[in-house]
């Protein structure tokens, strides 16, 4: 059996969440059904840049790039909410998240596009996975897919080396700097915390970021707001390993990856009490009303005040991130294929 995917996101130095998944669920497929044969399969942009990234053995990597595509594999699986304009035997579909329709965080251009090829790959595919049960309610509520044809996939974890060090008094977001992310209200609770602590942002910029970088550079705090861009996962884990306190109040988010990295690394949370964010942390973390600022002043004062209470947090972080593996996600899509094909 040969199952067709699109490989293109997986490609590049600064992945996004997109791009950590089709990294992950790449991998973990080949690995774990050795006897079964992928076709990878890159868009132009990305196709001659694939070739410096090593293939697993039961692996060939493949153009898309429509009218050519992979028209003769039994099944062809979308990983970032589109399908290729080709006839396809049986398609599957991931989707992340529906934010760009459900708020204004992004462009109308970009909004009009991702509207088509959302709707388009939700009529097509034979089944749509969604990464969350939130998703999955928007799926349904704002692309009319009846339920049956949804199935949940949770993310999983990517390993991150996280070296033994002292905690310091560091604040720590992660993500892009953008309207979404909320990081406005979190510069304006952070001046309510105790001045000695330190905000660190880490995260290319994004929708709305000049607006956002302007009151940063009017904040009061200013000099303990460290804006470091995008960071590598090397230099990622090392924030995590020194960080007390992982804040992360965005306003909408089809599942949180950065929520679980920060629990696996034994940093206490908060975040937001609404979209994927209560489902991915459980009782894990301190959940917070993301458009409330004094809502996450008053979760800042008390984590940055009471050890014993981020020391609980960052013990139940721990247990959470094993529900959430990479292993797991390839096992349950597979299964997902195997249900597409019967």
């Amino acid at each position: 059996m040969t199952i067709a995917l699109d490989a293109t996101y997986s490609i590049g130095e600064e992945l996004s969440g997109v791009g950590i998944y089709s990294r992950e669920l790449l991998a973990g497929l080949a690995r774990s059904q050795p006897d079964s044969h992928f076709d990878f399969c890159y868009r132009p942009h990305r196709y001659f840049r694939s070739w410096r990234t090593p293939l697993p053995p039961n692996a060939r990597r493949r153009l898309l790039a429509e009218p050519l595509g992979p028209r003769s594999t039994e099944l062809f699986h979308g990983l970032n909410q589109r399908l290729p304009q080709l006839p396809l035997r049986r398609a599957v579909a991931t989707f992340h998240d529906l934010f760009v329709l459900s708020g204004d965080y992004s462009t109308a251009e970009f909004r009009a596009r991702f509207a088509a090829q959302a709707r388009d790959a939700a009529a097509r595919a034979d089944v749509v996975i969604t990464v969350s049960e939130f998703t999955k309610t928007q799926v349904s509520a704002l692309l009319g897919v009846e339920p049956a044809r949804i199935q949940v996939v949770h993310h999983g974890i990517r390993p991150l080396p996280h070296e033994p060090v002292a905690r310091e008094r560091v604040i720590l977001n992660v993500g892009a700097i953008q309207k979404r992310k909320n990081i406005l209200r979190l510069v304006e609770a952070f001046e309510a915390v105790d001045s000695t602590w330190k905000l660190v942002l880490a995260g290319s910029s994004g929708y709305g970021a000049a607006e956002i970088l302007d009151r940063i550079a009017a904040s009061r705090a200013r000099d303990r707001i460290a804006i470091r861009g995008y960071v590598s996962p090397p230099e990622l884990a090392e924030w995590y390993s020194r960080a007390s306190i992982f804040a992360f109040p965005s306003l909408d988010e089809g599942f949180g990856m950065p929520v679980l990295e920060a629990m696996a690394a034994g940093v206490a949370v908060i975040t937001s009490n609404r979209s994927a964010l209560p489902e991915v942390a459980g009782d894990a973390a301190l959940l917070v009303d993301p458009e409330r600022t004094g809502s996450l002043i008053d979760a800042l004062q008390t984590l940055t005040s009471n050890e014993e209470l981020r020391a609980e947090l960052a013990r139940r972080g721990r247990l959470r991130t094993s529900l959430f593996t990479w292993e797991k996600a390839a096992r349950e899509t597979w299964e997902v294929y195997r249900n597409v094909l019967k």
